[in-house]
Parts: C-alpha cells; structure tokens; sequence
C-alpha cells in the first residue's frame, strides 16, 4: 500500500545562530587542520555530532581537558565556567571561544550579581552545560533548581536574585517568580531566556495545528527539544519525538495523511530533509 503522504517541513524549526555559530567555526578550522578537539557535545544531537566527528572533530570532556596541553580546543555555545579559561592558561591551550553570546550577557549579569553579594537562584537544569557556566561564576554559590519543589528544603534568604538557563520556558519562569513573591519572598526576576528559543512556542502551536501527524526532531539530551515537544504535544496530541529515521514507525500514519515536520534548535535542517525524504517513499 502506497501512504502518499504530504510532508512539510517547519520552516521556522532547526538551528539557532548560537549552534550556526558554533558549527561554522568548527567546520573552517577543521577545512584547515585535520582535527579539533571540543570540550563536550559540539551540539545536543547526536546525528550531528557523528557527521563532525568523521570531519575530524574529537570531542572531550573536562578530565581529559586537564591532560591536553599545546592544542586548539573549541568552546561551545552553551559556554564554560573561569576555572576552564584558567586551565587553559596553565596547559597553554588556543581556546576558539564559540559561546553563544546571550549566554555571555548571562554569565556576566550572574557574575556581577554575585560580586554585588546578591543570593543567586538560577532555573535550570542540573548538570546542563549552560547552568555549569553560569554557576561557575559564582563560585559555585547559586542555588540551582529545576522544580519549584526542590526549594523547600532550601534554607533562603528573605531576598534573593533570580535568573533561568536560556533555553528554559518563559511560561514557567514567571510562575516560578509569582509563586516565590507569594510566599513572602523579595525577588529581584532576571528574564534572560533566549526570544530565538522562546518565540518558537508560538510559532510551533501554529504550525502543529495545520497537521494530521507531527513528527518532532531532536536529540534526547536537548533541553529545549523536551520543551518544544510538550509544546507540539499540547497543540497535536499526535505528536511522536523521534532522534533519526530509524525511529519513525509506519503505524503511525494514515494514508494520505498531512505531515508536520519540526525539531530543536539543535537539530540540523539536514536531518529533517532525510525525515521527510523517508516518509515520502512511504
């Protein structure tokens, strides 16, 4: 049987220009140098990791950064903590510096926070990346949370500063501020969520709703992939996460069916395409 399906892709969807950024530096140095070597997953999809990888690039992790010295070593957009930059100094490592630059403006906001003696909460997820950076300018003084619940085991002060990982939903972000001015607390709110990452919300609940089926791109590590899916799920309950081709089950559809395709911003626009080519020989 013939599905004949009709496919679209999300035109909106695929990678932010901190992930281009990164991607695109990588890409010369390796036209140039056999290898590079970068500190953690260049991006939170592993198709995309595997594509660099076989151009050369190795990624490490920061115990095998300690052994490294003399060689260029790439950061990426999530950012990295001032004990990285220091290590780098001592092991006289080329650091090619791709954080993203809204992630930057926020670790030097948390920064003078900190210096100012403020108390830092930061919303975020533990052990991500990004939140690693950003409470490394503390000194590893911030108190980090993904639920409001974690808190009420948290001894806080009267007053406090809080800040979120850029990729996180705004939604919950200002929940969690009203809900803490409620219990009595003194909160000075940063919004420092990224608007390229945040404005896709409302643009995927008016893609999604134009479909049969929804398929959702996305590495499983992505932070903002988990967000974005529970967008779509919301909007199209028939909405299915998948990470390759692989994944994709025949099932699913319909014949005839209009398909949506949507991803991260960390899922490469390739990868979709190869999405949408597998369905259409459905």
């Amino acid at each position: 049987m013939k599905y004949d399906l009709a496919v679209t892709i999300d035109k909106a969807s695929g990678f932010c220009f901190g992930v281009v950024y990164a991607i695109d530096m990588a890409e010369d140095i390796l036209d140039e140098d056999e290898y590079l070597y970068c500190l953690g997953d260049i991006v939170h999809n592993d198709e995309e990791v595997k594509r660099l990888t076989a151009k050369g690039l190795r990624i490490i992790d920061h115990e095998q950064l300690k052994g490294l010295k003399n060689e260029k070593v790439l950061i990426r957009a999530h950012g990295e903590a001032p004990s990285t930059y220091q290590l780098a100094l001592e092991n006289n490592l080329i650091l090619i510096d791709a954080s993203c630059p809204v992630v930057l403006k926020l670790q030097n906001r948390i920064k003078n926070s900190h210096d100012e003696d403020e108390q830092i909460l930061i919303f975020g997820k533990h052990g991500h990346a990004e939140v690693i950076g950003l409470q490394g300018q503390t000194d590893g003084k911030a108190i980090v949370f993904q639920d409001l619940s974690e808190l009420d085991e948290v001894e806080l002060p009267s007053k406090f500063t809080l800040y979120s990982q850029t990729t996180k939903s705004t939604d919950k972000f200002y929940h969690i501020k009203e809900q803490l001015i409620g219990r009595g607390y003194e909160v000075k709110a940063n919004d420092t969520i990224c608007r390229q990452v945040s404005n896709r919300y409302g643009d995927l609940e008016k893609f999604v709703v134009d479909f049969d089926k929804i398929l959702f791109v996305s590495g499983k590590k992505s932070s903002n992939g988990k967000v974005l899916y529970d967008v779509c799920k919301k909007y199209n309950p028939n909405a299915y996460f998948i990470s390759n081709i692989e994944e994709i089950e025949l099932e699913w559809f319909s014949q005839h069916d209009k398909v949506g395709i949507c991803g991260a911003t960390s899922t490469p626009m390739w990868l979709m395409e190869q999405v949408k080519a597998k369905l259409e020989s459905y």
